[in-house]
């Protein structure tokens, strides 16, 4: 008793060879189909090849095409040679020509005779496990699919359509329960020729013809049928990424294979010379006798499948540029933004850099340039100061100054007269920590030379632009941490929000502030204000600030009345 190998073939015939001839070289017959596709001069070139091993016989040719009926009607060609041909076969198993044998085959062969009646095959009902990836479930086997989904993909979703919106649907014949699983099986004689020779099988052969994707689902449905002892797994390990394409595996992947413990694997890299070299000619190399388990790796395609569809946090690159709020993580490192501390402090960016550490820079969104700490013209990462490449992609820019400076925190100066493409990014960014005082974009107006009237000008424009910023800010959708005051109540009491800023950022000291930076000179700017107000120019962001800044003066005590004589 042997086990008998039915391939399906339709590339890389030179490896298909090769695996057919270990195979049948191994004691095992086996049983080709050629997809229709391939040329027939192709064809006969890898017939002749194969000549001189008997126990390799081809079947009848189909077209194959994913998700179409052709792969079912060409395993069931073959299989059903493969049970006329040779009487000695126990267990049929099913690979493709990009399937590699992992162990020696007397290992599989001693495998299933001590399992002479179990059927391999992975069968499950679409309520069980969510294996279906952005495709139909319970609705493949209720529709009809008479487009390709490859190449008539239009006509094959319009149809789809059509259905659902007229409620048409077709009958699952009765006493079936669909099932879907891997399409690579390993199936007792008796349950092959039970599924081939029934007297159902031409009404199930018309049901399953317009099923989607039916390799997975024919074998798998009607093995339930007719097997008495079904084991539902695949003893050929294949894994699946994210979009249900099958992972390929490189020399590189070799000892990863070894772990597996499988009996076979696909899909295999048709140049993977030492994949080849390892597992079909060495047999000193091959694994010790053991269970099947390839959930031993199962972690590591795990982390694969994150790493691609998620990426590293604040990683930007241009094959996984994710959706809208589907990064995994804005940024990869906390870091600060002021918004006013420059206008009311002198030397602000000096002083915060020795408190903190950090490094802080100036407007990096500024008009004419990026300003970098201490001057500098690059910055890690090639990052020049050019404000016209860094407008080009203002989102990318912060991001990319994250990810080439993460492990230093960053700090730097915006306001309403810098870049505002930025304002969502930071806003929605929960490694962004941005300090805002309101309404400070006046001092520089105020200490300005300009005529009035620019003043009042410009300084409407701010406002509005610094409004719609903080609107922003405060957005239900905002995930940064936020702290905005106005020019009025920070002056007032600046000690206490700035110790705070510092002791969320980390600073080096752990002590209590006990001075801050020197304020500019806002003698006058109380009646500044007022002008603009009375110029009809409204500033209400800087708060409720007093004309006259400073303490009231004394009132000089009104003098005693006395009695002259």
């Amino acid at each position: 008793m042997s086990v008998g190998i039915v391939m399906l073939v339709h590339t890389a015939l030179d490896r298909a060879e090769q695996a057919a001839r270990h195979w049948a070289e191994s004691g095992c017959p086996v049983v080709i189909h050629v997809d229709a596709n391939v040329p027939r001069k192709t064809n006969a070139q890898f017939v002749q090849a194969l000549a001189d091993l008997p126990a390799v016989k081809f079947s009848k040719r189909f077209r194959c095409e994913w998700g179409t009926w052709g792969i079912v009607a060409a395993s069931q060609a073959a299989s059903q040679m493969m049970l006329e041909t040779f009487d000695d076969v126990r267990h049929v198993y099913l690979a493709s020509g990009s399937c590699l044998p992992l162990r020696p085959v007397e290992e599989l062969v001693d495998y299933l005779a001590d399992r002479p009646r179990t059927d391999f095959i992975e069968s499950a009902t679409t309520a069980d496990v969510p294996w279906t990836v952005g495709g139909l479930d319970a609705e493949r086997f209720t529709l009809r699919f008479p487009f390709s989904w490859k190449r008539q993909r239009f006509l094959f979703d319009r149809f789809v359509e059509f259905q659902r919106r007229f409620g048409v649907k077709r009958k699952v014949p009765q006493g079936l329960v669909p099932h879907m699983g891997s399409q690579w099986w390993c199936l007792t004689r008796q349950t092959l020729s039970a599924i081939l020779q029934g007297p159902d099988r031409r009404e199930y052969d018309t049901y399953f013809r317009h099923v989607w994707i039916p390799d997975e689902s024919y074998y798998q449905t009607l093995a339930r049928q007719f097997s008495t002892n079904i084991e539902s797994r695949s003893l050929t390990l294949s894994k699946f990424d994210f979009q249900g394409k099958p992972h390929i595996f490189y020399d590189d992947h070799l000892q990863l294979l070894r772990r597996s413990d499988c009996f076979v694997a696909r899909k295999i890299w048709p140049h993977a010379n030492r994949l080849y070299d390892a597992f079909l000619t060495d047999p000193a190399g091959a694994m010790k006798r053991t269970e099947p388990n390839p959930g031993k790796i199962d972690r590591i395609f795990a982390k694969a499948v994150e790493r691609r569809t998620r990426g590293r946090p604040g990683l930007y690159m241009q094959s996984r540029f994710p959706n809208e709020d589907w990064e995994n993580g804005v940024t990869a490192a906390p870091y600060s933004v002021f918004q006013g501390f420059t206008e009311i402090f002198e030397n602000f960016e000096s002083w915060l850099g020795k408190a903190t550490g950090s490094r802080v820079h100036g407007h990096l969104f500024g008009s004419d340039r990026v300003e970098y700490a201490d001057g500098q013209t690059t910055l890690n990462g090639a990052m020049g100061d050019s404000a016209k490449a860094r407008d080009y992609n203002a989102n990318a820019f912060l991001t990319n100054l994250i990810w080439n400076t993460r492990g230093e925190r960053q700090c730097f100066q915006f306001g309403p007269s810098d870049n505002q493409d930025v304002i969502w990014r930071m806003a929605k960014d929960p490694n962004a920590q941005i300090s805002v005082i309101s309404g400070a974009w006046a001092v520089p107006l105020f200490r300005s030379n300009l005529n009035f009237m620019d003043i009042r000008k410009e300084a409407a424009r701010l406002q509005k632009i610094e409004s719609e910023h903080l609107d922003v800010l405060r957005s239900p959708y905002a995930k940064a941490r936020i702290r905005i005051w106005t020019m009025a109540e920070f002056i007032e009491a600046p000690m206490e929000p700035l110790q705070g800023i510092l002791d969320e950022i980390g600073h080096m000291q752990m002590r209590r502030l006990s001075e801050v930076p020197k304020m500019v000179d806002l003698k006058g700017f109380g009646q500044f204000l007022q002008n603009l107000k009375n110029q009809g120019m409204h500033p209400y962001l800087m708060g409720d600030f007093p004309v006259v800044l400073g303490p009231e003066p004394a009132q000089t005590p009104p003098r005693k009345p006395y009695l002259v004589r």
